[in-house]
C-alpha cells in the first residue's frame, strides 16, 4: 500500500455500502495534478483560438483566459462570442498524450472493491474521459460518464450540471460521495447534500474555496483513501 501523506482519522470517514455512488470528477482527481496534463490541452486550447479567430499567439491566449475566466470555460465563451463547433473543439484540444500517466492497479483494486455504483462528472469531454480511463486501467469500474456535452456545455461549479447529473442517473445527493480536484467544485455538491472529498492539486487555481467547511474530508492520495474505505466497509 502507497503511504499517504496527509493524514486521515478512519473514524471520520463515511461507510460505503451498496446504496452509495461515488462520483469523481477526472482530470487530475483519478491521476495525479503531475501528470499536468492541463498544460497539453492549455496549448491545444491556445493553438485553436488563434488558429479559429486568426489571431496572434499573445492575443489568442489573452482571450483563452479571459473566456475562461469570464465563463467558467475557454469552450463556452467561443460558443457564445463566436459560434464555434464545440465537437471539433472538444476532439482537437483533447488530442493530447497520455503516456505521462500510468496504469493505477492500485486505484483499480479499491474502485473494485467499494460496493457501490460509481461514475465520472468532468467539464471535459466524454472521449477524452474513455482515454484517461482506458490508460488508467480502471474503466470497467464505472456505469457511466457525464462529460460537458452532457452538461449542455455549461460546466462547474454552475449548478444546472450537478441537478442534470444526478438526475439523468438516478442519484440521490444524500448517498453519493463526490471526490473532486477543483475545491470550489465541492461546494455545490455539499449545499445538495452530498458528502465532499477534496483531492490535493499541485496547481494553484485548484484551491480556491479550500477553506470552505462544506468540504468533508481531503486527500493528497485517492488510492489509499479509497482503500481505507474498503477498509471501513469491510468492518
Amino acid at each position: 500500500m502507497t503511504k499517504a501523506v496527509l493524514p486521515i482519522d478512519p473514524a471520520a470517514l463515511p461507510i460505503v455500502t451498496e446504496e452509495n455512488v461515488l462520483i469523481f470528477d477526472l482530470d487530475n482527481t483519478l491521476y495525479p495534478s503531475s501528470c499536468d496534463l492541463f498544460s497539453q490541452v492549455s496549448t491545444l486550447i491556445g493553438q485553436y483560438v488563434s488558429d479559429s479567430l486568426g489571431l496572434p499567439p499573445e492575443e489568442a491566449f489573452r482571450i483563452q483566459k479571459s473566456y475562461f475566466h469570464r465563463y467558467g470555460t475557454t469552450l463556452r465563451g467561443l460558443m457564445l462570442e463566436h459560434k464555434i463547433d464545440p465537437a471539433d473543439y472538444l476532439h482537437k484540444v483533447h488530442d493530447i498524450d497520455l503516456s505521462v500517466v500510468a496504469p493505477a492497479p492500485v486505484l483499480s483494486n479499491a474502485l473494485m472493491a467499494l460496493p457501490c455504483r460509481k461514475v465520472i462528472f468532468t467539464n471535459a469531454s466524454r472521449g477524452h474521459a474513455e482515454r484517461v480511463m482506458a490508460r488508467l486501467g480502471i474503466a470497467d469500474h464505472f456505469e457511466t460518464i457525464f462529460d460537458i456535452v452532457d452538461a449542455d456545455y455549461i460546466p462547474k461549479p454552475e449548478k444546472l450540471p450537478y441537478d442534470r447529473l444526478l438526475s439523468r442517473d438516478g442519484i440521490s445527493p444524500k448517498n453519493a460521495i463526490y471526490f473532486e480536484d477543483m475545491a470550489k467544485n465541492l461546494l455545490p455538491a455539499k449545499d445538495m447534500g452530498m458528502t465532499t472529498v477534496w483531492v490535493h492539486s499541485d496547481s494553484d487555481w485548484a484551491h480556491e474555496g479550500r477553506d470552505d467547511p462544506r468540504i468533508d474530508h481531503e486527500t493528497d492520495n485517492l488510492p489509499v483513501f479509497l482503500e481505507m474505505l474498503v477498509a471501513k466497509a469491510a468492518r
